[in-house]
């Protein structure tokens, strides 16, 4: 754990720390105002896969954040790009459980989506991985689909693990974590995670960025997705109680589930302690 004035570079988690759904959290200019005062930086990260980075650019602008779309990370681009270092191929061959958004992060890689091709089920050796992520536009073909090709043995990856996604006034809707068990149950099969907390989205950013871990902050509002990934890392973890963690939820924990430094109530907060 380091001193917080000793932190130079801030992970900043979006939905729930920054934001919540189309709102931004009172505060959230203010501290990234004064993270750049003090000379450090910053990039955003999600594990919501249902936009790519332009989407979420486009986003930060209407809330008065300004940043290249470079500096913002998401689970989908972090498995395009973990998929085209797989084997010696450089597009691979991808049944995809997504949106039209995270289609194109993975055609940005240069993988190609078999979805559309008759009688997919059936040509599970053509199909290098089922992937799964963020899917608004979850159908019970794709389900089919994917439970057959996982079952013939296709590698399946899902992007992130996250149960549910946090919404205004303390509403969810279900998240990629939620898909994959219905799939597990059928198939009796877990995937590969990539997004938060897996270590490949910490070795991503530090490649991406050429950073250290000991001048990293992971800042965010979820325990077993946020946190246990700076816990894992050996980086710090900031815990924000703004979106979906509250101050209750940490009250009871046992020792070995406290993944993180810090806590507090938001980023605004944290901004006064930097």
């Amino acid at each position: 754990m380091n001193e917080l004035n000793e932190i130079k570079f801030f992970i900043l988690d979006m939905d729930g720390t920054i934001y919540l759904e189309n709102d931004i959290l009172k505060g959230s200019l203010d501290f990234l105002a004064e993270v750049e005062a003090t000379n450090r930086d910053y990039i955003f990260l999600t594990n919501n896969s249902s936009k790519n980075r332009a989407d979420y650019q486009q986003k930060l602008e209407q809330m008065n954040i300004n940043i290249a779309a470079e500096k913002i990370i998401n689970s989908g681009e972090i498995t395009a790009s973990y998929l085209a270092e797989q084997g010696t191929k450089q597009g691979k061959r991808i049944y995809l459980l997504g949106t039209d958004s995270l289609r194109e992060e993975m055609e940005r890689f240069g993988h190609q989506i078999v979805n559309e091709e008759k009688n997919i089920r059936e040509k599970a050796d053509s199909v290098d991985f089922v992937v799964l992520g963020f899917d608004k536009t979850l159908t019970y073909k794709k389900l089919w689909d994917a439970h057959q090709l996982i079952l013939s043995g296709v590698d399946y990856v899902a992007t992130h693990p996250d149960l549910v996604c946090p919404l205004s006034e303390g509403k969810t809707q279900p998240d990629t974590g939620a898909m994959i068990e219905l799939l597990a149950a059928s198939t009796g099969k877990r995937p590969l995670i990539v997004g938060k907390p897996s270590g490949l989205t910490i070795d991503y950013i530090l490649k991406r960025f050429d950073l250290e871990k000991s001048e990293l902050a992971m800042v965010g509002d979820r325990l077993y997705t946020d946190m246990r990934m700076a816990h894992d890392a050996g980086i710090t973890g900031i815990l924000v109680l703004s979106g979906e963690t509250k101050r209750e939820d940490i009250k009871n924990l046992a020792s070995g589930q406290k993944y993180f430094d810090y806590v507090f109530a938001d980023v605004a907060e944290l901004k006064n302690k930097l």
